[in-house]
């Protein structure tokens, strides 16, 4: 082969523009016993890729998938956060009704406390005007 070809070519290589074909022959100049001294630092090279080209993996790749443990959890936990604020908020609302229900209650309650001692105030006056009568009958019945 000649040197001004291969020149050429392995120039063309550094650009990027060679074909398969090229490589091919680059590949299979640098695999002679004879290179030229001034390319023998590409010998190397080449002489890898050729080797690198025939190895193959024999390891089995399990094929399993992955699962995303972090994207499940951050999910339950938006699930779980999303339960907490509305059942939350309407156990608020329960206890804020029972709370005013209470409320209400005591105060129906105190209105009837004042109302009875109310009335039984009204009671004890006219007790007294009995009590007044009850002696003014004993008066008489004892005089008789």
């Amino acid at each position: 082969m000649e040197l001004g070809n291969v020149e050429k070519i392995l120039e063309k290589y550094f650009e990027a523009s060679t074909t398969v074909a090229e490589e091919r022959t680059l590949r299979e100049y640098f695999a002679q016993d004879s290179v030229a001294p001034h390319l023998e630092q590409y010998r190397p090279m080449f002489n890898y890729f050729s080797i690198a080209k025939e190895e193959k993996y024999t390891k089995q790749v399990p094929l399993k998938p992955r699962v995303n443990y972090y994207k499940w959890l951050s999910v339950a936990a938006a699930v779980v956060l999303t339960f907490g604020i509305y059942f939350g908020n309407q156990y608020q609302e329960r206890k804020q009704l029972e709370k005013d229900q209470a409320l209400l209650a005591y105060q129906e309650t105190k209105k009837a406390f004042e109302l009875l001692a109310e009335n039984f105030g009204r009671g004890t006056e006219k007790v007294a005007y009995l009590k007044e009568f009850e002696a003014a009958r004993e008066k008489i019945y004892n005089n008789n």
